[in-house]
């Protein structure tokens, strides 16, 4: 496609891109917004460096896109701005969020269709983050596999990522539970991407348990092959936008003790379907 208003910088040949020329904080054209939505169909995750962008500017960004989804069990959000997710990390954190290869709450019965993170704060070096293209990881597989697969559904348990990581008052919480296909078919592109991820995936419902547990083993190690990533190096006043239906991420805490700040808002997506 021919973008007269945008540049665009690829890191990889399949996922992941710069993009220039846009000052997301100001009023942005119908015809700048549909730019933007190709660029992010055609590269997965798109990157935009040195925004100034306050909440409110951030919210309404992610609402060009579609409703805004509430996390269902957040580690902190911005006050008087539930909508916003808070990304942080210091010298007195026990872990970070993302530290395994995830699909956005992949446990909603209508996941994020995607995610928009500003960094505000970075470290001086390291804290990269890791995208997967789940295009690429389908696509490598056998014809075999990919007929096996299409055929299955997975379970995606919140609990197994977000209990005991709440504050006391929500532990008792009962958190997402839902039944995906594996193989999910991009409602815009119609290209069939790999649904399956460690944070959150249990089990395969049609399989035995050993079955399934070794059928999901197989799938996460596929999955964190590098030949289907992209790696970000985050500077200061930085926005990535991630397409969480055909993506996978992962953030990376090699930095400790230093620290990381970011606000981050979800886009609503709809329920995961297989069409052959």
């Amino acid at each position: 496609m021919n973008f007269t208003r945008l540049t665009i910088r690829k890191l990889t040949p399949s996922i992941g891109a710069e993009i220039g020329d846009v000052n997301l904080s100001s009023a942005i054209s119908e015809s700048l917004l549909a730019d933007i939505r190709q660029a992010l169909l055609d590269n997965l995750v798109i990157f935009f460096r040195n925004q100034r962008l306050t909440p409110e500017q951030h919210k309404a960004l992610g609402r060009s896109f579609g409703k805004l989804h509430l996390h269902p069990a957040p580690l902190g959000t911005l006050e008087g701005h539930p909508e916003i997710v808070l990304i942080k990390s210091d010298k007195d954190s026990k872990r970070i969020a993302g530290d395994s290869w995830h699909s956005d709450v992949s446990c909603d019965a209508e996941p994020p269709m995607g995610s928009m993170l500003y960094m505000t704060e970075v470290p001086v070096a390291g804290g990269d983050t890791l995208f997967a293209d789940m295009y690429a990881a389908f696509d490598a597989l056998s014809d075999s596999m990919q007929r096996f697969l299409a055929g299955l559904t997975a379970i995606h348990d919140g609990a197994r990522n977000y209990a005991g990581r709440q504050p006391d008052a929500a532990r008792g919480a009962e958190f997402p539970f839902a039944e995906h296909p594996v193989v999910r078919t991009h409602p815009d592109t119609g290209r069939k991407a790999l649904f399956v991820n460690r944070m959150f995936t249990t089990r395969i419902a049609q399989l035995k348990p050993r079955e399934g547990d070794a059928l999901l083993e197989m799938l996460f190690r596929h999955i964190e092959n590098p030949d289907f990533q992209c790696r970000f190096r985050w500077t200061p006043n930085t926005l990535a936008f991630w397409d969480n239906r055909c993506t996978q991420h992962l953030a990376l805490w090699d930095y400790y003790p230093q620290h990381r700040y970011g606000h981050r808002v979800t886009i609503a997506g709809d329920r995961p379907f297989y069409r052959p």
